[in-house]
C-alpha cells in the first residue's frame, strides 16, 4: 500500500480487455468467476460491466487494505471476501489469478491448492527473466518495490503450471509496457522493444522483456 496506494487500478481496464480476449478466442460458457488476490476488485468491476448478466463474481483478498479498496466496487453478482481463497469451500466455472504467484513463496503449493477450486484459470504471468532486465538487475528492483520472489520466462511460466498440473489450453503474450505509455518519451525509449516485436514477438520478449503471458488452463 505505501508503494502502490491505488493498488494497479489503472492498469486493470487493460487487464479485464487481455481477459475478455481470451475469452472470446475460445467461447467459455461461464455462470461464476473468482479471482484469487483481487486487490482494488477493479478488474472483476470491468469484467461485470461487459460480460453476461448472469454470471456471478467473487474477488478474494488476503489483505485487509485491499478489500477496503475494493468494498465500493460491490454490487449484485459482485462480492469481495477478506479470505484465503485456498480455504473456501465454493467452487467456480473460471478463476482469475492475474499477476499474483510470483509473490508466493510456496508457489507450486499454491497454484495445486487452487487448482480445485474451479474447473478453468486464467493466469497473467510477468516474465521478468530477459535479457535486458538481468543486465540491469531488473529482479531485484522487482523484488523491492513489487514483492516479486520470482521470475519466468514463457518456458519456465507454462512448466510451472503444468507441474501443479493445470492442463495449457490457449497462451498469448500481452505488452503492457507498450500499450500503457502514454508519453512520447517512454514511447520513444521502447521504440527498439517496438520494432523488434512486430518482426520477432518471442524474441522480442526474451531481449526487452515487458511482456507478460496469458495463460488459459482446463484444471
Amino acid at each position: 500500500m505505501q508503494r502502490n496506494s491505488d493498488w494497479h487500478v489503472g492498469d486493470s481496464p487493460w487487464k479485464a480487455q487481455q481477459i475478455l480476449k481470451m475469452l472470446e478466442r475460445n467461447e467459455l460458457q461461464l455462470k461464476s468467476i473468482s479471482e484469487v488476490g483481487c486487490g482494488a476488485g477493479e478488474i472483476l468491476n470491468q469484467l461485470h460491466a461487459k460480460l453476461p448478466k448472469e454470471i456471478e463474481y467473487t474477488g478474494f483478498d488476503i489483505s485487509a487494505d485491499a478489500i477496503e479498496l475494493a468494498k465500493p466496487r460491490a454490487k449484485e453478482r459482485l462480492h469481495f471476501k477478506l479470505e484465503d481463497f485456498i480455504e473456501t469451500a465454493s467452487h467456480f466455472d473460471l478463476n482469475l489469478m492475474i499477476d499474483v504467484f510470483e509473490h508466493v513463496d510456496d508457489y507450486l503449493g499454491f497454484l495445486r491448492n487452487c487448482r480445485s477450486k474451479s474447473t478453468y484459470s486464467i493466469f497473467h504471468i510477468p516474465l521478468d527473466m530477459h535479457v535486458q532486465g538481468i543486465l540491469r538487475l531488473h529482479p531485484t528492483q522487482l523484488r523491492k518495490n513489487l514483492g516479486h520472489l520470482h521470475y519466468y520466462t514463457r518456458e519456465t511460466a507454462l512448466a510451472t503450471l503444468e507441474d501443479a498440473g493445470y492442463e495449457i489450453i490457449d497462451e498469448f503474450f500481452t505488452a503492457g509496457h507498450m500499450d500503457l505509455q502514454t508519453s512520447l518519451k517512454a514511447k520513444i525509449k521502447g521504440l527498439p522493444r517496438s520494432i523488434l516485436a512486430a518482426i520477432n514477438k518471442p524474441l522480442a520478449v526474451r531481449i526487452f522483456g515487458g511482456f507478460s503471458l496469458l495463460v488459459l488452463t482446463r484444471n
